[in-house]
């Protein structure tokens, strides 16, 4: 690279920018990066240039430079509603027997329209109503450009349209998709104008009860739903990822490293209220055998979820459940239940999306049994590796049975799941389940099996250097092939925003800034010689809009970090709330910012998963734990890092009282305590400064609500530390009478009421 001529590395540079690879960067310390010419090379390489000559990279620019002017016009145009564009532009080859001085005297134009809806119409527009916008050189041809009146009348909605030009025994045809999008994305009733809710947030899997297999299920949910809003009077139930996963542990039971992000983890499911289980003898028998009994004993008392053997168990007996269904209800043609045409509806509805998946987890299972070395699609034969091969497709012929019970486990989960959502808005939730939507996805699981030409091969995402993770982090998932998604409408990204909305009433875009642009580490090489690739920003915000509006699903991005101010500007501006935590949000003194300063249009916690609860902060668990698995490079760092944390907590306290939330009293005491525990004087403040901000939406997690000091996941390990295992302190069966739950949620219900963002329509707790 470095012999090649000073032309090659200013061509270099100039494709660079027009695929949106931003040759530098500073980071959160100020230092300017700026990218080696291999890396600018390679990078290149895997998004598919052709690099080898001066030559090569002078066709690929003038393939961009000129791409407009390829098609006829644009095949796939996202607008905004109601500020629709006026014109169409086209473009035609000059006709090389003539000079050209304009659009030609006699060119035609039609534009056939199919709506969403099906209706048809069709426009004719004569020469007089076509404008004239210049000509251009793509090599040797001339190009016309021209523009037609855009029809003014579409509906929101993905609109089919065909545009002909004609002229004399010249035609050209091209067609056209227009996704015609809201402005902004959907915002519940409850929060228009003055509204405020309070919510609740969980691990499912960590829900314990008396009547679970080992881990939380959605019978266990309807019931931390019923509780939170009638005794809470909340009215937002939150939910890590429910994303399938191989439950395998360590590595692949984390709900943001996700097989799939289109289907949900069967674990969930509460078997017993599937309808064919009390009618399966034999599923009842094996789940109440003695060695069951005890397995199912030893499960739920312990301190973490079981997650294989949980799987294992709930698999055996589901088997049984789904062979019951087919004695039952899967005939043939003429003699289906109704049970069945359920079935099938949902079946139809779901169509390629859950075929690629289901028989991703039936190769899945015959390959490990065949083979446990057989652990990732990559290690299959070639064959089994390609969705759309022969091979493939008569593995699911002889297979059919095995595919058949992975969609009726995820019929099962939508049901089971929806049934949830139903009961929060019956109970008197306005909003009710908040889903969550994962960054990226496991490289060897179902999507990446079934959509790997819609990724970047060679390529993982992660994050440049910052105080935290002084070298960098590689998160392990490849980056998004935006020119594949663009050329199909964006289809798979509005599918997947629609089945994580689907049943809720909001839905977190974990790391938003993602559509604005990601950081590229190339395979082998570390996280600092990473580059940031920009992507189109609004088209995915566009699309967001329409698909929030549609499912009437409130959107949250998550932002945390370093966030440009304008990135944020722009995502207010198209309605997503930002996502503003207790620990970060200072002004430029490093003081915590008031409540009255919070973003209106936001979600306002404590903590997250990935940070200690307000308990562990406090007794500086979090940096003992560090210290102790190695986390930190010195001991001195670690005794610097508790002093930093003993200066915040000072300064918490004294903002604390600054602003009203602590008595002259409470401060003293608390600036004088020896041993660094979370009282109820601190717990109660930082609970009120959240509910008393202006953010429309304040979500307490589950940690932070019953004191809990240990986080839900440790960045940075994975068998050092139980990540996404540990189960909530109190069982579900607790939550309304032991005497330390009861405290913790009626100052938590106080303050919600006090703040006015109770459920309106919630019950008095202990009243009819």
């Amino acid at each position: 690279m470095n012999n090649q001529p000073e032309e090659y590395q200013i061509l270099l540079d100039r494709l660079a920018s027009l695929k949106g690879i931003e040759t530098e960067y500073r980071d959160i310390w100020g230092n300017l990066h700026s990218l080696s010419p291999d890396i600018i090379l390679r990078i290149l390489s895997a998004m598919g240039c052709r690099l080898d000559s001066v030559e090569q990279l002078e066709k690929e620019i003038e393939t961009l430079e000129h791409r407009d002017w390829g098609p006829v016009t644009p095949p796939v145009l996202i607008v905004s509603w109601p500020a629709l564009p006026k014109e169409i532009l086209f473009q035609i080859p000059a006709n090389p027997e003539s000079e050209p001085e304009g659009l030609p005297a006699d060119l035609q134009a039609r534009l056939d329209i199919t709506e969403e809806s099906g209706q048809i119409k069709i426009r004719y527009f004569s020469p007089e109503e076509l404008g004239y916008k210049g000509t251009a050189h793509t090599g040797e041809t001339l190009y016309l450009r021209g523009g037609l009146p855009f029809p003014q009348d579409l509906s929101l909605g993905r609109h089919q349209m065909v545009l002909i030009l004609s002229q004399g025994l010249r035609q050209f045809e091209q067609g056209v998709l227009v996704i015609v999008c809201p402005e902004k994305t959907y915002l519940p009733p409850a929060l228009e104008g003055g509204g405020k809710r309070a919510g609740l947030m969980v691990s499912l899997a960590g829900l314990r009860s008396g009547d679970n297999w080992g881990v939380g299920d959605f019978r266990d949910l309807k019931a931390l739903v019923i509780w939170t809003i009638e005794f809470l009077q909340a009215d937002v139930i939150g939910l890590l990822p429910l994303h399938a996963v191989a439950n395998r542990q360590p590595y692949n039971i984390s709900p943001y490293y996700p097989s799939s992000r289109f289907y949900r983890n069967p674990i969930y499911l509460s078997v017993p209220e599937i309808e064919e289980y009390p009618l399966a003898l034999k599923a009842r028998e094996t789940a109440e055998n003695p060695e069951n009994e005890t397995l199912l004993s030893e499960l739920r008392a312990s301190a973490k979820v079981q997650f294989e053997k949980v799987d294992r168990l709930k698999r055996k007996v589901l088997k049984i459940v789904f062979q019951t269904f087919l004695d039952r209800h899967w005939k043939p043609p003429g003699q289906e239940t109704q049970r069945q045409k359920d079935f099938q509806h949902y079946m139809d509805r779901e169509g390629e999306l859950l075929d690629h998946f289901a028989v991703f987890c039936a190769l899945a299972a015959y390959f490990e049994k065949e083979n446990p070395e057989l652990s990732t699609w990559g290690q299959w034969p070639d064959p089994f590796q390609d969705p759309c091969s022969p091979e493939v497709k008569t593995f699911a012929k002889e297979h059919w049975q095995e595919i058949l019970f992975e969609k009726y486990l995820q019929w099962q989960v939508e049901a089971q799941l929806s049934a949830v959502q139903d009961l929060a808005l019956n109970s008197g939730s306005e909003i009710g389940l908040y889903h969550d939507l994962a960054l990226g996805i496991d490289p060897w699981g179902a999507d990446s099996w079934a959509w790997r030409e819609f990724t970047i091969s060679g390529i993982k995402v992660g994050a440049p250097p910052d105080d935290f993770s002084p070298q960098g982090q590689d998160w392990g998932f490849s980056p998004p092939q935006e020119e594949k998604y663009r050329r199909e409408g964006y289809q798979l990204f509005s599918l997947e925003i629609r089945k994580n909305s689907r049943p809720g009433g909001a839905l977190r875009i974990d790391h938003v800034m993602k559509f604005s642009r990601l950081f590229w580490i190339l395979e082998e090489r570390p996280p600092q010689e990473g580059v940031y690739v920009r992507y189109s920003f609004e088209d995915y915000l566009k699309i967001l809009a329409l698909e929030s509006n549609r499912n009437k699903t409130l959107i949250i991005g998550e932002d945390l970090g370093t966030v440009p101010d304008q990135l944020r500007e722009v995502l207010h501006q198209y309605g997503l709330f930002s996502y503003r935590l207790f620990y970060f949000e200072k002004d430029e003194t490093g003081n915590l910012m008031s409540p009255a300063d919070y973003p209106e249009y936001a979600l306002a916690s404590v903590s997250t998963h990935d940070l200690p609860p307000l308990a562990g902060f406090w007794a500086m668990e979090d940096l003992v734990l560090r210290r102790e698995l190695g986390l930190m490079a010195t001991e001195e760092q670690f005794h610097q890092a508790l002093a930093g944390r003993i200066r915040e907590k000072r300064r918490m306290i004294d903002r604390l009282y600054q602003l009203g939330f602590l008595s002259q009293e409470e401060r003293l005491t608390l600036q004088a305590q020896e041993k660094p525990v979370l009282t109820d004087e601190i717990h109660r403040a930082v609970v009120s400064f959240i509910l008393n901000s202006r953010a429309k939406l304040a979500i307490l997690t589950q940690e932070d609500l019953f004191g809990e000091k240990k986080q839900l996941n440790l960045p940075g390990t994975v068998d050092s530390y139980p990540n996404w295992s540990r189960k909530m302190r109190y069982a579900l069966e607790e939550l309304r009478n032991h005497p330390e739950v009861l405290k913790k949620a009626e100052m938590f219900r106080g303050l919600i009421d006090q703040s006015g963002r109770r459920v309106r329509s919630g019950r008095t707790p202990g009243k009819d």
